[in-house]
C-alpha cells in the first residue's frame, strides 16, 4: 500500500512538473482520499488548488500538509499563498518557521525570496535567490531575481553581471535587457545600443517588444538623442496601447466616486482611531516621490516602508465588496460610511509586516495614495502628508518615458501622452478638493522647488512632519536603505537639475498636450 501511495505521489509530482495541473489534483485527491494523514497528498493538492485560483482552499491543504511534516518546502509555498491573498503577518510568521528547516529544492528557495521581497525585505531575500541560482543555474526567472534584488539594494556592478550572465544563457530575454539599460547612465564608450537595436528586431511577443522599445529608448536618451528616444517610445506605446482595452471614463469614474463621496467620508465615524504617526508621500508617478523618501527616513528617527498597498486594502476590506479591482468607484461608495478608526488599525497592522524599526516612524511611499487622501486623514489623524508637484509637461513626459507594471490596470493611461494629461487633470482637481477640504493637512512640494532649494525645501518638510533637523537629510545619496521603484539609480547620486524642463527638448510632439492643459484651464508654468 505505501509502495503504491507513494509511487502515486510521484506520479503526481510530476505531473504538476509537466503543468498537467488537473493531472496533479487528481492524483493528490486520490493520495488524501485513501489516507487524510498523508502530507504529501496535502502539499499538492494545495498547490494544484490554488494553481486554479482556489487560494484558500489551497492554503487549507498546505497548512494541513505543514502540521503533519513541517518541512521547508511545504512552509515556503504556504507562506506564497498568504501573500496572495494580502495576509502579510501570516506569510512572515510562517516564512520565520521555514528558516528552521530550510528547503533543499531551488524553486522553494526562490519561493522564499519572492515572499521576503514582498514583504519588502530585499536583504532578506537576496540569500534565497542566490541559493536558488547555485541549485538550478539555468532557471532563467531565479537569475532575474536575484539581479533585480541586487539592484534594489545599491549593488549595481552585482546587477550588471548577473544579468550579463543570464543574457548569455537567455539572448532575447527582454526583461534581462530592459532592467540592465536601467542600472546606469550609459556612455558612448559603454552602452548595448546595437545588441538592443538587434533583439528588439527579432522580437515578435509584443510585451518583449515594449520591454526592449523602453530599454533603446533609455539608452539613446543617455547617449544625447533624445528626439531619437522619444520616437522609438511613442511607436512601441502605441503598438501596446492598441492592446489594451482601456479608455480615460474608466479612471474619470474613480476619481468622480471619490469627489462624490468626500461629504460621506468627512461625516463617518471615528471610533478609537488610531494616534501612531505614519508619513505619507503621495502624487502622481515619477514626480519626485522616491527623492522626498529617501530625505525623509535619511533622518535618524524614520524608515521607508515602501509602496505599500496597505491604505487601498484597508479601504477594501471596510467596504466588502467583492469586485476584482482594489479601487473602483464601488468599493469606494460602499467604504465611504464606514468607521474610520477600523481603517486606521487595519492600515497599521498591514503596514506593520514592513517595518523594521518600530520605534521609528515610517513612511508609506505609494503614490496612489492620493486618491486616499480623505481616508488617510480621517482614519489617522495623526497622519502626515506630503504630496510632490511637478511642471504638468514633464509630468506627462516622464509618465509616458516610464514603463511601470506592465500587468496593472491602474497605469493603462501611462501609454498614451493624451490620456496622461487627462489623467493629470482630474489629478489635479482632486487636490484642489483636498487642499479646500483638509486644510493644513497636506503639504504640498515642487519637484523643482526641491532641485533648486534642497536645504530650504528639507526644512519645509522636516517641519510639517514635526521633525528635528539633521544634516543626513541632506546626503540622502548615502542612504543604504532599498529602493524598489524605478528611480533606485537616481536617487543614490546628489540632486541634479537634467530632468527640470525636459519637456521642453520635445515641444512639437508634446504640443497637443501643451494645447489639452490650455484648454483644461492647466497652467504650464
Amino acid at each position: 500500500m505505501m509502495a503504491a501511495r507513494s509511487g502515486q505521489a510521484i506520479a503526481a509530482r510530476d505531473a504538476l512538473a509537466r503543468g498537467d495541473i488537473h493531472g496533479t489534483q487528481r492524483l493528490a485527491a486520490s493520495l488524501v482520499s485513501s489516507n487524510p494523514g498523508d502530507a504529501e497528498g496535502h502539499f499538492l493538492l494545495g498547490v494544484a488548488e490554488s494553481s486554479v485560483g482556489r487560494v484558500r482552499a489551497g492554503i487549507q491543504h498546505l497548512g494541513r500538509a505543514v502540521t503533519l511534516d513541517p518541512q521547508g518546502e511545504y512552509r515556503a509555498h504556504l507562506a506564497k499563498l498568504f501573500t496572495l491573498v494580502r495576509e502579510d503577518g501570516a506569510a512572515a510568521a510562517v516564512l520565520q518557521d521555514a528558516e528552521q528547516a530550510l528547503p533543499d529544492d531551488a524553486l522553494s528557495r526562490d519561493t522564499m525570496g519572492c515572499v521576503y521581497a514582498r514583504l519588502g525585505k530585499h536583504a532578506d531575500a537576496l540569500g534565497h535567490f542566490s541559493a536558488a541560482v547555485r541549485l538550478d543555474p539555468q532557471n532563467r526567472q531565479f537569475r532575474y531575481n536575484q539581479a533585480v534584488t541586487l539592484n534594489f539594494l545599491g549593488r549595481a556592478e552585482e546587477a550588471e553581471a548577473a544579468l550579463e550572465a543570464l543574457i548569455a544563457l537567455a539572448p532575447d530575454d527582454a526583461r534581462a535587457h530592459h532592467l540592465l539599460s536601467s542600472l546606469r547612465k550609459q556612455s558612448a564608450a559603454h552602452n548595448h545600443v546595437e545588441r538592443l537595436a538587434a533583439t528588439s528586431e527579432r522580437a515578435t511577443d509584443k510585451r518583449d517588444r515594449l520591454l526592449l522599445g523602453y530599454a533603446l529608448a533609455k539608452e539613446l536618451e543617455d547617449l544625447g538623442k533624445p528626439g531619437e528616444a522619444l520616437e522609438r517610445l511613442c511607436a512601441v506605446n502605441a503598438e501596446h496601447r492598441q492592446t489594451l482595452d482601456y479608455a480615460f471614463a474608466r479612471d474619470a469614474a474613480a476619481f468622480d466616486a471619490i469627489e462624490a463621496n468626500w461629504p460621506t467620508v468627512a461625516a463617518a465615524p471615528v471610533q478609537n482611531a488610531p494616534q501612531d504617526a505614519p508619513i505619507f508621500i503621495i502624487g502622481m508617478p515619477r514626480t519626485g516621490t522616491t527623492l522626498v523618501d529617501r530625505i525623509l527616513s535619511s533622518h535618524p528617527a524614520v524608515e521607508s516602508a515602501g509602496e505599500l498597498q496597505a491604505m487601498p486594502l484597508s479601504v477594501k476590506r471596510a467596504s466588502g465588496t467583492r469586485t476584482q479591482t482594489v479601487m473602483d468607484p464601488e468599493t469606494i461608495t460602499a467604504a465611504a460610511a464606514s468607521d474610520m478608526g477600523a481603517i486606521g488599525r487595519d492600515y497599521l497592522q498591514r503596514a506593520d509586516h514592513h517595518r523594521r524599526w518600530s520605534h521609528r516612524r515610517f513612511i508609506d511611499k505609494f503614490p496612489g495614495n492620493f486618491h486616499y487622501a480623505g481616508f488617510i486623514a480621517r482614519a489617522l489623524p495623526a497622519a502626515t502628508i506630503v504630496c510632490l508637484r511637478r511642471n504638468p509637461m514633464d509630468t506627462v513626459l516622464s509618465n509616458f518615458r516610464n514603463l511601470f507594471a506592465v500587468g496593472s490596470r491602474y497605469y493603462d493611461y501611462s501609454y498614451d501622452l493624451l490620456d496622461i494629461a487627462a489623467y493629470y487633470v482630474r489629478f489635479d482637481r482632486l487636490m484642489a478638493l483636498w487642499r479646500e477640504a483638509l486644510p493644513g493637512r497636506v503639504m504640498e512640494v515642487r519637484y523643482e522647488d526641491l532641485v533648486a532649494d534642497q536645504e530650504g525645501q528639507t526644512r519645509r518638510l522636516l517641519a510639517h512632519c514635526g521633525l528635528e533637523w539633521s544634516d543626513a537629510c541632506l546626503s540622502f545619496h548615502a542612504n543604504d536603505a532599498p529602493v524598489s521603484t524605478p528611480s533606485a539609480a537616481q536617487v543614490r547620486q546628489p540632486i541634479y537639475r537634467d530632468s527640470v524642463a525636459r519637456w521642453k527638448r520635445h515641444e512639437q510632439v508634446l504640443e497637443p498636450v501643451r494645447r489639452f492643459f490650455e484648454h483644461s484651464g492647466i497652467s504650464i508654468d
